[in-house]
């Protein structure tokens, strides 16, 4: 079987890239926007940036905000509502992975009204029409929204995440402006940059993995290890190629899949509430340990990538180690908290698992797992 290549029609990268937004609508003949931002990005003044640059040019908007930082089922029904009454006829999707995954389940939605009740669109969803256009402009260095095929809601009534998996819905250009991102505080750098640094190894060594998503997640994980730090620490130059770094590894992982990170994360976002990047920075090394054997030399990859020094000599053992290490020592770097203690209540465990379990992503794991694996990795973390 053929091995599948999805990426946006068009991306903009670095410094004042917004600005191309409204060529791209004026020669696309779009008329009005629906955009979707967060109400922190809008309170801080970040979505005004691009709103700025639409009111320069007379450009027809609407806002629509009620999105959450884990996007519910409600958020997108009450953004399908919004958009059939606004005239719009595109969206521009302004935030992190909130804002981008509520846009893009609303337009599919609105072209593929059958699946209104949104939870009919988990996992991948025989769904007929292209969405409604999406420009995409990140604001922060981790999902890689803006460049992938995938979004997650929360089902609150089940207190799950959903995982969706369409190519119907990739945005159709991306503004990748590092200068969008400059506002991030030092947490959600931190949190965001080890989610893309997760998609990268994960991406990497998933079983659906092949030399062309290879090359992009090798390459982003050499990015993001050495830019990460810099980017915490807000200088220009640590964000432009974080904005980069996060970028290329979702071309990857968009394509392949993901892992057991991934899945055992999402369900501590549906009960807790928990900032996705920082679950999965403090699951990646664990899991890392658990899926080492199923790797082959992959870790090897790993471990140069993140400038690990003489992996070339190196028993597989020691580089095993030393990829696992490197990931660790990148985490405490930049503050992630070294386990779950402070989240995770044990009497919860048996429903983390069984989510974990039966996420999307899990099956993508490279090596074969069971509830019970899962749950002995997620009490090793408490």
């Amino acid at each position: 079987m053929a091995n599948r290549f999805v990426l946006n029609e068009t991306s903009y990268h670095g410094a004042g890239a917004i600005k191309d937004i409204v060529p791209e609508a004026k020669g696309r003949g779009f008329q009005k926007a629906f955009v979707c931002s967060d109400p922190d990005l809008v309170k801080f003044g970040v979505t005004k940036r691009v709103l700025d640059v639409l009111d320069g040019e007379g450009m027809a908007y609407e806002l629509y905000s009620e999105i959450k930082p884990n996007p519910t089922v409600e958020n997108v029904q009450t953004g399908v509502a919004a958009y059939k009454k606004s005239g719009a006829d595109y969206l521009i999707a302004i935030g992190g992975g909130s804002s981008m995954d509520t846009a893009k389940a609303i337009g599919i939605i609105i072209n593929n009204p059958e699946f209104e009740d949104v939870v009919s669109l988990e996992g991948v969803a025989p769904t007929k029409n292209k969405s409604v256009p999406i420009f995409a402009v990140p604001t922060t260095a981790g999902t890689a929204a803006e460049v992938t095929i995938n979004y997650v809601i929360t089902d609150v009534a089940k207190n799950r995440k959903m995982v969706c998996v369409d190519p119907k819905d990739i945005p159709v250009v991306a503004f990748v402006d590092p200068e969008m991102m400059a506002t991030m505080p030092k947490g959600l750098t931190a949190a965001t940059g080890m989610d893309a640094l997760t998609h990268a190894i994960e991406g990497y060594i998933t079983a659906g993995a092949w030399e062309l998503s290879d090359m992009f997640h090798l390459k982003a994980i050499e990015i993001i290890s050495r830019s990460l730090r810099g980017a915490v620490d807000n200088t220009p130059e640590g964000r432009a190629d974080m904005a980069l770094g996060q970028y290329v590894a979702g071309m990857g992982f968009s394509n392949v899949g993901l892992g057991i990170v991934h899945s055992m994360a999402h369900p501590l976002g549906a009960l807790y509430d928990t900032p996705h990047g920082v679950a999965n920075a403090i699951i990646l090394p664990t899991v890392m340990e658990y899926n080492a054997e199923a790797t082959g030399e992959k870790y090897r990859e790993i471990a140069r990538a993140m400038d690990v020094q003489g992996v070339d000599d190196m028993s597989q053992e020691e580089y095993r180690r030393a990829a696992i290490d490197a990931v660790k020592k990148l985490s405490q770097d930049v503050g992630i908290p070294a386990d779950l203690k402070e989240i995770v209540k044990r009497e919860d465990i048996p429903f983390l698992a069984q989510s974990a379990y039966d996420d999307a992503c899990r099956p993508g794991n490279p090596k074969e797992t069971s509830v019970e694996d899962i749950t002995k990795l997620y009490e090793s973390l408490i």
